[in-house]
């Protein structure tokens, strides 16, 4: 019987995560591992790389994930290109979806291909049977979800579809290349960014039950989406800075004499 949320009137008890890739893949498995009353399903049009997430040859490769999958697969954890079926089923809804950066038109070279994030809005509208919480987990820019409601908005006006809601919520993934699993197991914080209403705090705090199965509640923070959104971005500029001054620092290191590993200490 489906657990439903007293005041949204949304099951609690199934997750589907639209993309199977590097974010959404290993994400999910981890909730699936930490959660085993929740269902989840992770769903991709893509036929090869879900057939690759059925076997024990997996798309991608991070140390852990294997013998994650291999646990909770056809448990509580599931792969398919049934996307119609996975949305559906699911009222919470992760978009984990490439937002590469675009090759023609205005802000060519320079601005994010919001594309695949604003099918994955036109996806959820159509196929949605009731309320849904939509939350981003790609890398987005600032205000991505103002374009992903107007998005949802007009699907729903086009099909004549009324007495819905999308909660749409950020929460943005922190995660490195090779130590991936470790970084969703214990996380030095998990950000959740949504709407500052009444609605938009109950539906922030279903996502904060989720993650709160495994990581301390002092390390969940809320905030609103603009920040979240912003949060993701200004760690990335960072991280990047941070690689610029070392490689700086190394090139000074090799006229000088000094020792990089010395000076970085």
């Amino acid at each position: 019987m489906a657990e439903k949320h007293p005041k949204l009137g949304i099951k609690v008890n199934k997750i589907c995560c639209i993309g199977a890739g590097y974010v959404g893949g290993p994400t999910m498995a981890t909730i699936a591992l930490k959660c085993p009353h929740i269902q989840v399903n992770i769903v991709d049009m893509n036929e090869k790389r879900i057939a690759a997430w059925n076997t024990d040859d997996l798309p991608i490769y991070e140390p852990g994930l294997d013998q994650i999958v291999k646990e909770c697969r056809g448990r509580n954890l599931f792969f398919s290109t049934d996307v119609k079926k996975g949305v559906e089923e699911a009222d919470i809804i992760f978009a984990s979806v490439n937002t590469p950066t675009k090759k023609t038109g205005i802000g060519a070279g320079r601005a994010a291909d919001l594309r695949y994030i604003e099918s994955v809005g036109r996806t959820i509208a159509e196929f949605s049977n009731g309320s849904k919480i939509v939350i981003e987990k790609s890398t987005v820019p600032v205000r991505t979800a103002a374009a992903l409601d107007r998005v949802l908005t007009a699907q729903m006006e086009t099909s004549g579809t009324v007495g819905k809601k999308f909660w749409i919520l950020s929460n943005p993934e922190f995660l490195a290349e090779g130590t991936a699993m470790k970084d969703l197991d214990a996380p030095d914080r998990v950000l959740i960014g949504g709407p500052q209403t009444p609605e938009g705090q109950d539906a922030m705090n279903v996502l904060v039950d989720i993650y709160a199965n495994w990581v301390p509640r002092d390390k969940i923070l809320t905030t609103n989406l603009w920040s979240s959104e912003l949060s993701k971005l200004v760690a990335n500029a960072f991280l990047a800075q941070r690689v610029s001054s070392i490689n700086s620092v190394s090139r000074l290191c090799e006229r000088t004499g000094a020792d990089v590993q010395e000076v970085s200490r």
